[in-house]
């Protein structure tokens, strides 16, 4: 499978001082990296596959928390700056959420102080935890797993992908959106593929053009709540599959629902670890009432992220 990386793209929307130290890494830890992660006031800090490494001024890894590169308000102000071209305001509606999206697919969770009015999180200040969690497309991810999601004419049949946070689900769903956009002959058909993607990160859409590879015959919706670009997917773009991420409420799967009823098939994600958790979930009750899917992946990361415990027939 071919792996793309980002750890040496996002060293440009971070502070001097962090890209410095962070430069330094050794290149096996980097090509390990799954997270940066920045606190003022706590050491410097990468996600790996095997855990958390604290990084030392030096970029090597430090066991002693308080020999860590110990991260300044001045190295947060200065990233976030970076990120967000000066402009913070202009990327308000995301900080509310909780995240950024930098070129390349990479997305930021972001916390700090919050304001709130009339009981609602109106803005996000003194933006001191960020968690730069790095874009991997896994090209392939999917390979193993996509004839058992057709059927024998070559179509896709409506997969929800069951994932603990953190397994690998939007990797996976990224590949299989764009080897179902690609088309392989003999094993599926070429379908036309529209992607919901709320929080930009399947495609990764960056001034309007999508970073990872979705496939020749895909649209991206991006940005849509998911009720709204699943039901304007449906209606303006006629795809023979929608894809979306973690489905979360009773309305995100009402909308499935509805793609279902319209003859689309559906290939989205949830948190959970079996079909019996999900059924425990706001909207997977509804989901399994209605018998929208077709096909189970269970993804673990028991032998690391993307792991698949089971394809099961629903």
């Amino acid at each position: 499978m071919e792996k793309k990386a980002g750890f040496h793209s996002v060293l440009r929307y971070v502070a001097s001082p962090l890209r410095e130290i962070l430069a330094q890494v050794p290149e096996q830890l980097k090509a390990d990296a799954l997270e940066i992660r920045i606190r003022q006031g706590r050491p410097l800090a990468l996600v790996t596959s095997l855990g958390i490494v604290l990084i030392s001024p030096t970029g090597q890894p430090e066991a002693d928390p308080l020999k860590g590169y110990q991260v300044r308000g001045q190295d947060c102000r200065l990233t976030i700056q970076l990120m967000t071209r000066s402009s913070v305001y202009m990327v308000e509606d995301q900080l509310v959420q909780g995240f950024l999206t930098l070129p390349g697919g990479h997305r930021v969770g972001v916390a700090g102080s919050g304001y709130v009015e009339q009981g609602r999180l109106q803005a996000v200040r003194d933006l001191t935890q960020l968690n730069i969690r790095l874009a991997r497309e896994v090209l392939g991810a999917a390979a193993p797993i996509l004839p058992a999601l057709v059927d024998g004419e070559g179509r896709f049949q409506s997969t929800l992908v069951v994932s603990p946070p953190g397994c690998g689900k939007t990797t996976l769903i990224r590949d299989i959106a764009r080897q179902l956009s690609w088309g392989k002959p003999g094993s599926w058909h070429r379908h036309t593929v529209a992607i919901v993607d709320e929080r930009s990160e399947i495609a990764a859409v960056w001034q309007g053009e999508p970073q990872t590879d979705c496939g020749p015959c895909t649209d991206v919706l991006d940005g849509y709540p998911k009720a709204e670009g699943i039901a304007a997917a449906i209606r303006a773009l006629a795809p023979d599959v929608v894809v979306t991420d973690e489905l979360g409420t009773r309305a995100d799967a009402a909308a499935v629902i509805q793609a279902a009823a319209a003859g689309t098939a559906v290939l989205a994600s949830i948190h959970g670890d079996s079909w019996e958790a999900v059924q425990k979930l706001p909207g997977g009750g509804l989901l399994a009432e209605h018998s929208v899917f077709r096909r189970l992946v269970i993804l673990s990361r028991r032998r690391g992220p993307g792991t698949v415990e089971a394809v099961q027939l629903l």
